[in-house]
């Protein structure tokens, strides 16, 4: 046996667990970067009586899901910045670099005095923590779904969907802490500190996140390709069509994920259900996404990636209106527990797959700065505004199934999308 043919073989054998510390690393520290994101909208309602009083609760509402969406601006910035960095020094290098970012963020959250402590400067310290937090997810995605999808070429569908997987445990992670919280607590001790429980518990895992992410080794696939220096000049001059597609395809993953996370704030203040019943249903989009994501995600190394995307936004185009009418007309547990599962199995079924589709349609040496690139665009203009544009949509129209119109705009995004996919880049 040659010396090449030697070291493939001992490749093949140490891929396993290789992949593996991959997975753990990138997951671990990806839940940790949306788990931080997602306790924000969470914790909307009360966020915004601390935060940002004003003469009527809506208006503060507004004011509190609007910084949530101000600081997916910060989005694409980090995108080109971090995307750029791991195309040219890693991508591990681009992973630990998040985490830091992320933690200085979540900690000016978690220790910020109120507004009614002093005044101006608390809802301007909220901003600020939002716009770091911001410029590090906008590195995140990219850099996290490049580090999975390279580890293991031959099951990129597998291995990448734990990029969604680790979202769904962000979400059973954050709306545990909800269910828990608001359940046991008073609404005096809820504003006094008990908002600030889940962003504590955000720092002390940040740390074991960062030293993980510090011991990985670099993707296979990145040391063997040879690194452009100029990889968002590349992007943006060759591969336009790729980059549009691809913030094409992210639509539907991005509003029905921002839809999950507004259904607490729209269960408690369209449907007047308790804080607790509406956290503990979305616990069901949590466990769907979670345990479901590497099973859709292996599939689609079977039958293709577009497949399942496609009647995923099929039928969400065609159930989401039903599914609010009959919220809206019978709001209980029992059917607020229906519609997050539902969503959660139909969100997951387009989202696993993605990440593997994502990188596929862009080569090795631009791959991180196309991924950040076209999945934060996606995210900054339909899914950070999504809560507020929600909020404003049931307000100008009085009617509490608007959410339903904007995922079905979506839905119809995304076919039109993967449609078209094939066609200009040849990944199915």
């Amino acid at each position: 046996m040659n010396t090449a043919s030697a070291a493939g073989v001992r490749l093949d054998r140490e891929v396993p667990s290789h992949t593996w510390r991959a997975v753990v690393s990138a997951s671990i520290g990806n839940a940790l970067e949306w788990f931080d994101l997602v306790v924000y909208g969470f914790f909307a309602v009360t966020i915004a009586k601390l935060f940002f009083p004003a003469h009527d609760d809506t208006t503060s509402l507004l004011l509190t899901l609007g910084t949530f969406g101000v600081s997916f601006f910060m989005r694409p910035l980090g995108a080109i910045v971090i995307g750029v960095y791991a195309d040219r020094r890693g991508r591990r290098e681009a992973l630990t670099l998040t985490i830091l970012l992320m933690m200085a963020g979540t900690a000016i959250i978690a220790f910020m005095p109120t507004y009614e402590t002093i005044g101006v400067m608390a809802p301007i310290g909220i901003v600020l923590a939002r716009m770091i937090q911001g410029f590090s997810a906008g590195g995140e995605f990219g850099s996290a779904t490049a580090f999975l999808a390279e580890h293991a070429p031959q099951r990129r569908g597998f291995f990448a969907s734990f990029q969604v997987a680790s979202q769904g445990l962000t979400t059973l992670l954050a709306a545990g802490f909800g269910a828990v919280l608001t359940g046991t607590l008073s609404p005096e001790q809820m504003q006094s500190w008990g908002w600030r429980v889940p962003f504590l518990f955000g720092l002390l895992i940040g740390p074991v996140a960062y030293y993980i992410r510090r011991h990985v080794s670099e993707t296979p696939e990145f040391l063997e390709a040879e690194p452009t220096q100029t990889p968002l000049r590349d992007t943006l001059g060759h591969q336009k069509m790729r980059l549009l597609l691809a913030v094409g395809a992210v639509v539907v993953a991005t509003v029905s994920t921002y839809l999950v996370l507004y259904m607490p704030t729209y269960a408690i203040k369209q449907l007047g259900l308790p804080a607790s019943v509406a956290f503990a249903a979305t616990l069901a989009t949590g466990i769907v996404q979670m345990f479901l994501s590497p099973v859709v995600g292996a599939w689609s190394d079977r039958v293709g990636r577009a497949r399942p995307m496609m009647i995923a936004a099929a039928l969400l185009l065609v159930s989401i209106w039903p599914m609010f009418w009959l919220l809206s007309a019978y709001p209980s547990f029992g059917m607020m527990l229906a519609l997050q599962t539902l969503l959660g199995v139909l969100m997951t079924v387009y989202f696993a797959p993605l990440p593997a589709l994502a990188s596929e349609i862009f080569p090795v040496k631009t791959r991180t700065t196309g991924l950040s690139l076209s999945y934060n665009l996606s995210v900054t203009f339909f899914g950070g505004f999504a809560p507020f544009i929600l909020t404003w949509l049931i307000n100008a129209t009085g009617s509490k199934l608007a959410p339903s119109f904007y995922m079905m705009a979506a839905a119809a995004a995304g076919l039109i999308a993967l449609s078209q996919v094939y066609r200009h880049t040849g990944v199915r």
